[in-house]
């Protein structure tokens, strides 16, 4: 009986993430499908089921997503946009290198999917005023956010997922990724400036056009900016502390997004409506799906595999972690290739006699920093190439790669060396 568990529970893992992959079918469908045929088929039970879902990792990204949903009715984003163009002149190279630096942050602050979706259109509008090809100037905040977003407890899903299941908190992840983070970010912007040097120039007349933008025109409701900042700038207060009063992560976003709403008087079923449930019930099923795998031994087999292949040293636990993540990140979602490495890391850490913490920050730099990639690697990858084709320009898988590529690699090998100096 146990060995046809173990065989279903694989069977429909595999399937699962291939469908997936693939991209055939949308893929919150197939996994809530796959989960509840871990169900049907007894590999686990309800209860079972629902333990291993990590409510801390949907709490977090639902509270967020509130607060987000509310604040983006301000308009604030596009007035910054407009803003930071005119303050550089309307001069191509400064508004990427601006665009880069708010998109990094905002991405470390609220999360890279959110921040894609509120600065990418005003981008387009700045490209469309300079009649300027709109992919010089989008592909940097792609990778750039997906860097950001790897700074911080909130700003990658994979974060949020390893700071839940570890007790890891918002400093643990600022202090130690932060530093390396603005190091890869700095090499980005050398790279795109050598690369990018002699092909931006628009005319006296598109950058007199930029000028003239009206960004008091892109505020709508200042009295809700004024309420919402208060309250988003509590929650991150309350991310740096939470660990100090023995909050969960998932707590803080859920008080900060009932206050908000609850000051905010905005009706509470149009933000529901806005709040990226398909995500949610994708991560949910994930849980599952790897529940699965957990309750049947595989996780705790290739944990001791792992171990076997690296004599339980650290330091190639670490590189074959970091690198394993990265390469498989860049080819395949970085959400679940998370949630299965997460029990596997802490089936290692069960067998091993060290502190395996660094695992944990080479897990989040390579599965954030390898959704550079490829154009699948990562949710803010694909979400803005559909923005561009929608727009009419078409930004090719190769196209992308011959860029995200070498940047993913590059950022690698620098997190290489900061983990070996810094933590073996």
């Amino acid at each position: 009986m146990e060995f046809n568990h173990l065989f279903i529970a694989l069977l429909i893992f595999i399937i699962t993430y291939a469908i997936i992959v693939s991209e055939k079918i949308n893929r919150t469908s197939i996994a809530l499908f796959g989960a509840t045929m871990l169900l049907f088929t007894k590999v686990i039970t309800q209860e079972t089921a629902i333990e291993k879902i990590d409510f801390n990792t949907i709490g977090l990204l639902i509270g967020m997503m509130i607060i987000v949903n509310i604040l983006r009715r301000t308009g604030i984003f596009g007035y910054l946009a407009i803003k930071a163009a005119k303050a550089v002149n309307g001069e191509p190279w400064k508004i990427i290198v601006v665009f880069s630096i708010f998109t990094a942050i905002s991405s470390a602050l609220l999360d890279n999917v959110t921040t894609i979706l509120l600065i990418v259109p005003i981008t387009l509008v700045i490209t469309d005023t300079l009649e300027s090809n709109p992919i010089p100037f989008v592909l940097p905040l792609i990778l750039v956010s997906n860097i950001g977003g790897t700074a911080t407890l909130i700003g990658d899903p994979p974060n949020i997922m390893i700071g839940s299941a570890t007790g890891l908190g918002f400093v643990d992840f600022i202090v130690n990724l932060a530093p390396v983070i603005i190091v890869i970010f700095t090499v980005v912007i050398f790279f795109f400036r050598l690369k990018l040097k002699n092909s931006l120039s628009i005319s006296e007349e598109k950058r007199a056009d930029i000028l003239a933008m009206d960004e008091n025109l892109a505020l709508k409701d200042i009295t809700l900016l004024k309420k919402s900042g208060v309250v988003l700038f509590l929650t991150i207060v309350g991310f740096i502390m939470h660990q100090y009063f023995d909050f969960e992560s998932a707590t803080v976003a859920l008080i900060g997004a009932a206050l908000l709403l609850l000051v905010s008087k905005v009706d509470p079923e149009e933000v529901f409506l806005e709040i990226e449930w398909p995500t949610i019930f994708f991560f949910t099923a994930l849980f599952i799906l790897v529940g699965g795998l957990e309750a049947v031994g595989v996780i705790d087999f290739l944990a001791e595999k792992m171990l076997d292949i690296t004599n339980g040293n650290i330091f190639w636990m670490v590189i074959l972690v970091l690198w394993g993540s990265a390469i498989a990140s860049a080819f395949l979602d970085n959400i679940p290739f998370v949630a299965t490495m997460i029990p596997l890391i802490k089936s290692m850490e069960a067998m091993s006699t060290f502190s395996i913490t660094p695992l944990w920050w080479a897990l989040a730099l390579g599965a954030c920093l390898g959704g550079n990639g490829t154009l699948v690697g990562a949710s803010a990858n694909v979400i803005v190439s559909g923005m561009l084709e929608k727009h009419g320009n078409k930004l090719s898988f190769f196209k992308y790669m011959k860029v995200g590529f070498p940047i993913m690699i590059v950022s690698i090998m620098i997190s290489t060396v900061y983990l070996i100096i810094f933590f073996i």
